[in-house]
């Protein structure tokens, strides 16, 4: 039984988290394992206590740094699209770990999750929230998202939560033959580029507009 402090009341409770599923398939999610890992993860406990009563909405919301975690819709959508007709994420690697709100949704549909994120202290939080997810274990790791995690590669899945003006060569390096990357690209004018590896190459299909932070190099202490 999940404790009171995930289960949430009143703006955080199920009841309201359950809301957000609703709107979330009204919006056209209709992966039921995709929602069902979105209702299991309690995103109140990622974000700051101050916003706790704003968790459910369909809004991106402040984490410091620069940084924010991304609205359901986008984290459902991003996802849904990353698994397509696959029966199964696989290997994962999510580039910007931020709160670790994403990477536990991604925990919940696969035991293998790789994430890397360059700020320091972001990734401290990312671990102690993740901590407190039943079932929800990932390899983190502070470096620089755009070179990806070489080490553990090839990866069946690669997610990345901010946007690029080119997809990091290094990414589609690191992605496995019948494998899907997901990231959104542009600087002004973004989309989501969704991205599927043959054997004859990489086949790419753009689709909705979004707004994302920039993947920025380098790492932060």
């Amino acid at each position: 039984m999940m404790n009171s402090a995930l289960a949430g009341i009143g703006m955080t409770s199920l009841r309201t988290r359950m809301r957000m599923i609703d709107k979330l398939r009204r919006q056209g999610v209709r992966n039921e394992a995709v929602l069902e890992a979105m209702a299991t993860v309690p995103r109140h406990i990622f974000v700051d206590e101050a916003l706790n009563s704003r968790a459910y909405e369909d809004m991106a919301l402040p984490l410091g740094f620069g940084q924010t975690i991304s609205q359901p819709y986008v984290v459902a959508r991003m996802i849904e699209a990353l698994l397509g007709a696959r029966p199964g994420l696989g290997k994962t690697l999510e580039i910007g770990t931020g709160c670790g709100y994403q990477t536990a949704v991604l925990g919940k549909l696969t035991r293998d999750v790789y994430s890397v994120e360059r700020i320091a202290p972001l990734l401290a939080r990312a671990e102690q929230h993740l901590k407190r997810i039943p079932g929800v274990s990932a390899r983190l790791r502070h470096a620089d998202g755009s070179i990806g995690f070489p080490e553990a590669a090839p990866f069946d899945s690669i997610i990345v939560a901010a946007a690029a003006r080119q997809v990091p060569p290094a990414l589609l390096q690191q992605l496995a033959v019948e494998g899907c990357l997901i990231l959104p690209l542009g600087d002004k004018e973004q989309y989501l580029c969704h991205i599927q590896r043959t054997l004859q190459g990489f086949a790419e299909t753009r689709l909705e507009k979004v707004r994302f932070v920039p993947l920025l190099s380098g790492i932060e202490s």
